[in-house]
Parts: C-alpha cells; sequence; structure tokens
C-alpha cells in the first residue's frame, strides 16, 4: 500500500500549524498598527516553520487557511486584508522553505529566510501599490508617496 501526501498525520500536522499560527495572529494584534492598517503578524514565523518541515505547499495551505480564518473571525480588513495577508505571507514563506528544501542545512535555513525576506518586501511593495488604493480609497499618486518610506521599511522589519 502506498503512503499517500494526504496522510492523517500530515493532515493533523497542518491542521496544528494551523491552530499554532491563528494563536499568533492573536499575539500580533498586541503590537500597535503602523499608518493605521500595517500590522506585525508573528504567524508567518510559524508558516515558514511548517515549510521548513512539510514543505513549500504546506506553507501555502496554512497561509491560506489561518488567513481565511482571520478574516471571518478577527480582522477588521476584510478580503482586501485576507489577500495582502494570504500574500504577504506566501511571498515570505515559499521561497524561504523551497530554498531550505534544497539546501537542508542551518546556513540554507538563514539564506532562505534572507530570500523570503527580500522577496516578501518587493512584493508587498507592489501589491500595497496596486490594492491599497481599493481599500484605503485614496488615488495611487498617495500610495505611491508612502511606498519608499512606509511600506518597504515596514515589510523589511516585520
Amino acid at each position: 500500500m502506498q503512503k499517500t501526501k494526504f496522510s492523517t498525520k500530515y493532515m493533523t500536522t497542518i491542521a496544528m500549524f494551523c491552530a499554532i499560527s491563528y494563536i499568533a495572529v492573536f499575539i500580533g494584534k498586541l503590537v500597535p498598527n503602523i499608518a493605521g492598517f500595517l500590522s506585525y503578524d508573528p504567524k508567518d514565523a510559524i508558516v515558514v516553520i511548517a515549510g521548513f518541515i512539510l514543505g513549500p505547499a504546506a506553507s501555502a495551505v496554512i497561509a491560506l487557511i489561518v488567513s481565511f480564518i482571520e478574516m471571518i473571525s478577527i480582522s477588521a480588513t476584510g478580503p482586501y486584508g485576507f489577500l495582502m495577508n494570504f500574500i504577504s505571507t506566501c511571498a515570505f514563506a515559499l521561497p524561504a522553505a523551497w530554498y531550505y528544501k534544497r539546501s537542508h542545512t542551518q546556513k540554507g535555513a538563514m539564506i532562505g529566510l534572507g530570500i523570503g525576506v527580500l522577496f516578501m518586501a518587493l512584493c508587498m511593495v507592489l501589491w500595497n501599490y496596486i490594492v491599497t488604493p481599493g481599500y484605503m480609497g485614496v488615488e495611487r499618486a498617495e500610495v505611491a508617496a508612502m511606498l519608499v518610506p512606509i511600506f518597504l521599511p515596514f515589510n523589511l522589519v516585520k
């Protein structure tokens, strides 16, 4: 009998990482928002650890599930927040987990995390430029003026 990727153990592990990630969301709520809607999200660390253990696909699944549950339970940002939350987490965790999968060493983990941080910061500058005007109801030029002084440093530090 061949083992499938979606074994009971695998799905249970995904569910446990989802639960831990959701709890981490509450911890992130203790940190004040920046610019009214940018928030620190410690769940990303949990999602990337899951990706290191289970692979990049698991990171995407966990990010999707937790972002959705957060949207329907405690988030005030609705579908915009869900979209940005999911993209941000995936932009960080997937490249990090992918690199670590190829170079399964401590150095590989550190390089993967660095790649994830850079990819997420650049990716979120683009997505903030695209999505934020609709979310905030402001002109794109206003958002463009915030990209380098607010969005880029926030995502590099986050």
